[in-house]
């Protein structure tokens, strides 16, 4: 457990289990990753998280809403009569 903490300190605190399982590695200090990945939960360290917020849409209050054109009746007497979509997020 100290060895897994000097690691993590060393590092600026911002490696995770896999990649202070890997210095201890190179440093000959044998240890399964999953075993440094409980240690360093016990030990409540955690590395960085370096996502970024997804945001999917920007909320303009002035713009105006489109306009319901069916009325909320959903159902169609024929194939093709009636298409409703929704695009709030693609992931490009």
């Amino acid at each position: 457990m100290a060895d897994i903490e000097r690691v993590w300190n060393d590092n600026l605190q911002v490696y995770g289990a896999d990649k202070v399982w890997q210095q201890l590695k190179r440093e000959g200090i044998r240890a399964a990753g999953c075993t440094v990945e409980r240690l360093m939960r016990r030990l409540g360290l955690r590395g960085a998280v370096r996502c970024k917020v997804v945001r999917t849409t920007v909320p303009d209050a002035k713009a105006p809403c489109p306009l319901d054109r069916v009325n909320r009746q959903f159902k169609a007497e024929r194939p093709n009569q009636l298409w409703v979509s929704d695009f709030t997020y693609v992931s490009t």
